[in-house]
């Protein structure tokens, strides 16, 4: 274990030797750092604007919520429109909503309502950048790099969080609200510099027409609704970051009211949670060679919850910046692991609006969270709501562990999986001449089947495969996937499928990768014959 943790700093950074992705980590680093400004400074001025539990909490809800709202839309777009010109997009949004709340809280025309809602402005455009940035990460690493690359970019965001909150802190002090939001805006136009430098491959075209931008919506939906893996980490990062958005939402009025300090110690306690999550990131890549991902998140949510339990009631600075410490930790650990599997597990054509379910899931968990502690902290106290979360956070945390995080893609790498790859798979024969015209994006829903020849002595084995064959299918877009038995011959067995359009249909085979086309060729070798299964192609007709 020690050698390790020695080598644990080197393996934690080594994504930054792919150069964009190291020009694009740092001016991330610089734009969250901004952000992280903004938010301190907004907290602590709504502290004297409209100093009640409820309103502090609602600017964190202003800043999460617009995730909840549009984080599924940006992702689509950044599926089908070009990622980088997505970004830059976003990135003027943000930058010109940045210097308006500059200028205003300058002129003293900021009101505490004018401040949320700006707030909400700079967050529509974060919503934008969040899955598309995430979806961008593995255009700019190799694939061993990748889950650590998505990692480092959790330390990058809380390297933020350390810096952030303590440079506004004294910039509130010092300078006043205006240069607090200055800096925010600055920074994005840092981030605006590296993008436009950022020299993307042109995406390959294909002949096929784009994606519409609802059926895009749908399908991203669908995949991280179907795709067990995907929803697992859905499921698990609300039921984490419900209760975790506590510490943000209360946390000003614990060290404004209970700790009696000012706003350059709200930033150094900030500081501290973001200083505890640069340390568990660097220690990251030895807690993943001995623990799984469950067990991992699970670990990380009880720290942070314990954590909260602590800062409820603590009331010296000392123990507080402790438990804030641990409590960032906990909050990387859980996060970046969370964030991984849904991101290893989405597919390339659609990584974007699939991060960006699960996005829009754990902000607004996050959104939420923040609304309901702040009235629970109105109402029973602060200290109280903080023990009362972290006590059910922890129960919950131990309620969910039975959804087991996983990855159930064959490595292509594997001599085995490349052999798959050379056994022929079903090919349905070609439409019909009569019925060519028919076949377009509006012709209706398609239906795909599979007939399977199965040894039955082979019976588990085959249902093990198209359990796998079934992510798939709904990992290329399928709306509905069935299998069925022969109740007459128990060798034979149907797969179907159906998709949303013939176009949809058609884009099916560009969405496969290696890791797919290796799980198909395995059904397909279980199949007892001398040619691959039969497949055909129905078009929906009403009658």
């Amino acid at each position: 274990m020690t050698s390790g943790l020695i080598a644990a700093p080197a393996a934690a950074f080594a994504p930054l030797r792919h150069p964009a992705f190291r020009m694009l980590w740092i001016a991330n680093l610089v734009s969250n750092t901004g952000l992280w400004v903004q938010n301190t400074g907004a907290g602590w001025l709504m502290t004297s604007l409209a100093p009640s539990p409820i309103m502090v909490s609602l600017v964190q809800a202003a800043a999460m919520l617009p995730v909840f709202l549009f984080a599924l839309p940006g992702g689509a777009l950044a599926d089908i429109v070009d990622r980088r010109l997505t970004l830059i997009a976003a990135q003027i949004w943000i930058a010109l909503a940045g210097f308006l709340l500059a200028v205003l809280a300058a002129l003293g025309l900021l009101g505490a309502w004018g401040l949320l809602i700006l707030t909400f402005l700079i967050g529509a455009g974060t919503a934008v950048v969040f899955p598309a940035w995430a979806a961008a990460i593995p255009e700019l690493v190799s694939r061993d790099d990748l889950v650590q690359a998505v990692a480092l970019n959790g330390v990058g965001f809380n390297v933020a969080r350390a810096l952030g909150p303590a440079l506004g802190g004294f910039a509130m002090a010092l300078a006043g609200p205006a240069a607090t939001f200055s800096l925010n805006a600055l920074g994005f136009l840092v981030l605006l510099w590296a993008l436009l430098s950022w020299r993307r491959p042109a995406p390959t075209r294909s002949k096929l027409p784009p994606e519409r931008f609802l059926s895009a919506m749908r399908a991203g939906l669908r995949l991280a609704t179907s795709v067990p893996a995907i929803r697992v980490s859905i499921l698990r990062a609300c039921a984490f970051f419900f209760f975790a958005s506590a510490i943000w939402a209360l946390l000003p009025m614990v060290v404004h009211e209970r700790l009696g300090l000012g706003p350059a110690s709200f930033g150094l306690m900030l500081g501290a949670a973001g200083l505890g999550a640069v340390l568990a990131g660097v220690i990251l890549p030895v807690l993943r060679q001995h623990l799984s991902p469950g067990k991992l998140v699970l670990g990380a949510s009880l720290l942070a919850f314990a954590a909260m339990a602590l800062l409820g009631v603590v009331r010296h600075w000392a123990p507080a910046a402790l438990a804030l410490l641990l409590f960032g930790a906990g909050w990387l650990a859980a996060g970046t692991t969370l964030g991984a599997t849904a991101q290893m597990t989405a597919p390339a054509w659609a990584r974007a609006r699939a991060l960006g379910v699960y996005q829009l899931s754990f902000f607004g968990a996050l959104g939420i969270g923040a609304a309901l502690w702040g009235w629970v902290g109105t109402r029973l106290g602060v200290p109280a709501a903080l023990i009362l979360c972290g006590t059910i956070g922890a129960i919950t945390a131990a309620a969910v562990r039975p959804w087991r995080l996983s990855v159930l893609m064959p490595d292509p790498g594997r001599a085995w999986a490349k052999k798959l790859l050379e056994i022929p798979l079903p090919r349905p024969r070609d439409p019909a001449p009569t019925l060519t015209g028919l076949l377009h994006a509006d012709s209706g829903q398609v239906l795909e089947a599979v007939y399977y020849r199965i040894d039955p002595a082979e019976r588990d084995a085959f249902l093990a495969t198209m359990r796998q064959v079934r992510q798939v299918r709904f990992r290329a877009g399928a709306l509905v996937w069935r299998l069925y038995e022969d109740v007459a011959r128990p060798d034979r067995w149907t797969e179907l499928w159906t998709m949303e359009s013939w176009t949809d249909h058609l884009r099916e085979e560009i969405r496969l990768d290696e890791d797919d086309l290796a799980l198909l060729a395995r059904a397909a070798s279980m199949h007892r014959g001398e040619q691959a299964p039969e497949a055909s192609r129905h078009l929906h007709v009403d009658p």
